[in-house]
């Protein structure tokens, strides 16, 4: 019998396949309908710190530093009560999909400094969350902030919340690192217990008869996931934490690549708002199909195969792969049209 139950963030999950953060996954009777397809795990909606409590005392004095020089900074901050359900009702959600599904439920948090939020993660472990994920979304723009502080501060942030749980920690973080391999080995020694790869990175338009900026989201695409698999290839075997790929999930074979490449968990949200939370079913049905046709008996057998290390020659695998896309694109013929004035087959151009 094909076994497709796989290990992440410490908890047995009967499937690989996660619903990763979405509107989807604050909804008691999706969650129900997640089960029931055989999703492995549900990860909530992002808590924003800025939901929290404003008069913590950290996220206080990060909401008003600079504001005595630019009074109007405080109405940057979007008008967040429509998002999610705050954070007394994503408590509430917690306790509720507890008491309705029995897969792991995962919180997320997204959080941009020390302040009190660090509090709230032992509330939501109070509240019976299986693990905790931190959405590290933050876009660097204070050209003072070196690359070297950002990585430290997200360690420390790593540090302090692993300190304060007894429940698992997993990291979401964006690609845009000098040195990923360098990050990943210092948030896994701060403590993280999975790394989540990748944040997207969500950017906004300008319109030009308002002269405003205006939000867009597009689903993902199956093309993006090729990013998620060279850096689950690279770091499987190098990191104690979990690996997840999260971005460009959108069939069975790409969580059958996901798993190949060294991953414990593939994560989907855009296939479920496209195609329903009922496609995961047709998804590992045809998944366990294939594993069956190619002899494979477990993800276990199966997981780290398509890594790096399982390279003959690990230290030219990025190289060598390099050169290969290169070289693999192909011209296409065009053929090209008679010019005026030049006889031809059939008379001549005037």
């Amino acid at each position: 019998m094909i076994d497709i139950s796989t290990q992440y963030l410490g908890l047995k999950l009967r499937s690989p396949l996660v619903a990763s953060a979405s509107p989807l996954c604050e909804a008691i009777d999706a969650l129900t309908r997640m089960e029931d397809a055989g999703i492995g795990a549900v990860v909530l909606p992002s808590l924003f710190e800025e939901q929290l409590d404003i008069e913590s005392q950290g996220l206080d004095a990060d909401l008003s530093r600079g504001t005595d020089s630019f009074a109007e900074s405080i109405d940057y901050l979007p008008d967040l009560s429509s998002y999610n359900l705050g954070p007394d009702g994503y408590l509430d959600l917690i306790r509720k999909a507890k008491r309705t599904i029995s897969i792991p439920v995962i919180a997320s948090l997204n959080a941009v400094s020390m302040g009190g939020w660090v509090g709230y993660a032992t509330l939501m472990q109070e509240a019976g969350a299986d693990a905790i994920e931190l959405n590290l979304y933050d876009v660097v723009a204070n050209p003072e902030v070196s690359s070297s502080h950002v990585e430290l501060d997200y360690c420390e942030l790593v540090s302090q919340v692993k300190a304060g749980l007894t429940i698992p920690v997993a990291v979401k973080l964006s690609p845009f690192f000098t040195a990923i391999p360098y990050v990943a080995r210092r948030l896994d020694e701060a403590g993280a217990d999975a790394l989540v790869l990748f944040n997207r990175f969500y950017q906004p338009d300008f319109d030009l008869e308002s002269l405003q900026v205006i939000p867009r989201l597009a689903l993902s695409g199956p093309d993006e996931l090729l990013l998620r698999l060279h850096w689950v290839a690279i770091l499987y075997g190098r990191v104690r934490a979990n690996l997840a790929v999260t971005g460009g999930v959108h069939s069975a074979r790409d969580v059958l690549k996901c798993m190949m490449a060294g991953a414990n968990v593939a994560m989907a949200t855009s296939l479920f708002l496209r195609d329903g939370v009922e496609s995961a079913r047709q998804l590992l049905a045809e998944m366990k199909r294939w594993m069956e046709e190619h002899e494979y008996e477990s993800i276990r057998q199966m997981r780290g195969s398509m890594s790096q290390l399982s390279a003959g020659t690990p230290g030219t695998f990025q190289r060598v792969n390099y050169m290969r896309v290169l070289s693999s694109y192909k011209v296409p013929e065009v053929a090209e049209k008679p010019r005026a004035g030049i006889r031809h087959r059939g008379g001549t151009s005037t």
